[in-house]
């Protein structure tokens, strides 16, 4: 195989995480021969998204006009997070520290996408993978009964990725983490607005955590013009909602009750991957939730999806095309420690605020760092440059 030519790359998932492999492997010079979806069309679906500073700085490097995502962010300088009954605020850090600019994930999709086309990369709709192959190259089967060939093909679609069992040689299924999340999102009305027990977070963007024994609640600004989004996960109780809020703040207490619908989010863990390349090839690589999936609590899912991206386009960059799969093996190695770090930051957020109000009473005083979101340190690391820096790659593998 000739290993001065260009790679060439066909990525499945036109997600975040998808555009976001799209975005860097173009940068680094590799042809990006399309990206797959199996929606017809891109609905708007989702609530709030954020971006770190670790995500920021790599999609800027890649010609991407960061102002764009952070203009349709929350402006909120800072988070509160409250205790659960009465809305004493506990902390209060910068917003930064959490997920930099909190948006609507279908505005920060939608740029995304728009990105991925003004490179030129073709983003082909309603094509359902079937089946993969894992041989040099692989290819991969449309439900169309096309085949497409690359030299290295890159699933970011998602946790039930068919290429999942292809890397691990059996089938693995969520387990239930035992919590759900519901979510809501509308546009206040004007009677809401004038009604000041619904009103106390809309005068100005905010950003609010009500933390109690084995709950929390969320409320966030979203600047957004769109259509709420229709669901694409269970509808949700808004009954039992209802019921589960009867003893927080009233400050927000009426706003939640007076919601009309909701979504039923059950939140599963998958245990971490051993491997995320296929066995034979190694040619057929995981990238963000087909891989690393993130607690919401973490806050760094769509962040650390963009720092995998970059990672796996150094690699390849670093390499002949007879070797991509060195490449591969070593975006693995050099990923796999860095992602159970962000994703552990979100199951001890979750049981720090579950937990530390149990048996408290109110004339406690809380230690403020025993709430606080913990993921500033997670910013400053530079992705490419750690691979760029790390020993020779044929090391980092053996």
């Amino acid at each position: 195989m000739d290993t001065r030519g260009i790679p060439s790359f066909i990525v499945v998932g036109a997600g975040l995480g998808g555009c976001a492999a799209a975005i860097a492997l173009h940068h680094h010079g590799h042809e990006v021969v399309a990206v797959l979806d199996k929606v017809r069309q891109f609905n708007r679906l989702g609530d709030s998204l954020g971006l770190g500073e670790n995500a920021y700085k790599l999609l800027a490097r890649w010609g991407c006009n960061v102002k764009e995502i952070q203009e349709i962010g929350n402006q909120a300088p800072t988070m509160k997070i409250r205790r659960w009954h009465d809305g004493k605020v506990l902390a209060e850090q910068p917003l930064m520290d959490m997920a930099g600019y909190i948006g609507h994930r279908g505005d920060y999709h939608d740029t995304f996408l728009k990105w991925v086309r003004e490179r030129g990369i073709p983003i082909r709709m309603a094509s359902d993978v079937t089946s993969y192959s894992d041989t040099t190259p692989p290819s991969l089967t449309l439900a169309s009964g096309e085949t497409l060939t690359a030299d290295v093909i890159v699933a970011c679609d998602g946790i039930k990725s068919l290429a999942r069992h292809l890397v691990l040689g059996a089938r693995d299924d969520p387990v239930s983490s035992g919590y759900a999340c519901f979510r809501a999102y509308f546009e206040p009305s004007p009677a809401m607005r004038a009604d000041p027990a619904l009103n106390a977070f809309l005068g100005e963007d905010s950003v609010n955590f009500w933390i109690g024994p084995d709950v929390h609640v969320v409320q966030n600004t979203l600047r957004d013009d769109g259509d709420v989004p229709e669901s694409w996960f269970q509808p949700g109780d808004m009954n039992e909602v209802r019921r589960l809020v009867t003893d927080i703040d009233p400050a927000i207490r009426e706003a939640i009750k007076s919601t009309e619908q909701c979504l039923d989010w059950k939140i599963c863990y998958r245990t971490p991957l051993p491997t995320w390349v296929s066995p034979k090839s190694h040619r057929i690589v995981l990238l963000g939730d087909s891989c690393h999936a993130h607690l919401p609590t973490s806050a760094q899912g769509a962040s650390q999806a963009t720092e995998s991206a970059g990672v796996l386009a150094v690699c390849l960059g670093m390499v002949g095309r007879d070797e991509v799969g060195v490449a591969t093996r070593a975006y693995e190695k050099l990923r796999f420690p860095r992602i159970r770090v962000s994703q552990t930051h979100g199951e001890d957020l979750r049981d720090r605020w579950h937990n530390v109000l149990k048996r408290v009473g109110d004339n406690v005083e809380i230690d403020p760092e025993m709430v606080k979101i913990k993921n500033r340190p997670l910013y400053a690391f530079d992705s490419e440059q750690d691979a760029k820096e790390r020993p020779h790659l044929k090391e980092e593998v053996t």
